[in-house]
């Protein structure tokens, strides 16, 4: 007995411990996004001090796929709160969706690398499709 109640307060605190770590990280990630939305604001409309700089079209989609995976992580750290402390498995396979088309955008020198993540991307919907059946959702 006294074995079982040791074992559920060290739960707790470990429980305790892994919810303030994921609300400092929270906070990390909230900053980043802010400073995501100033870039992503800079690279729209230009510098604050007027001055003009050359943007290219995939600066401005790297800058949006960027901001979409800090807001998605965010995301993921709300619905762990809100679903009784569970990651859902669906929102992993979005931030790995969305990292892949970044990578995308970012390197697409080679066209095997390319042909090779579009092939991840296929994988990652395939099991996004498999997740989001009935027997296997969950939340």
């Amino acid at each position: 007995m006294k074995d079982i109640n040791y074992i559920e307060k060290m739960a707790s605190l470990l429980q305790w411990v892994l919810n303030l770590g994921l609300i400092c990280l929270a906070t990390v990630l909230v900053f980043f996004l802010v400073k995501e939305t100033y870039i992503l604001s800079s690279l729209m409309f230009g510098d604050i001090l007027n001055e003009v700089q050359e943007t290219t079209s995939y600066q401005l989609l790297e800058s949006i796929v960027t901001y979409f995976l800090y807001f998605e992580f965010i995301a993921l750290i709300i619905k762990y709160f809100t679903s009784g402390y569970h990651f859902p498995l669906r929102y992993f396979i979005y931030i790995g969706i969305t990292a892949i088309i970044r990578l995308i955008i970012v390197d697409h020198s080679d066209p095997t690398t390319t042909l090779l993540h579009a092939g991840a991307i296929l994988v990652l919907v395939i099991a996004l499709y498999l997740a989001n059946t009935e027997k296997l959702k969950r939340a």
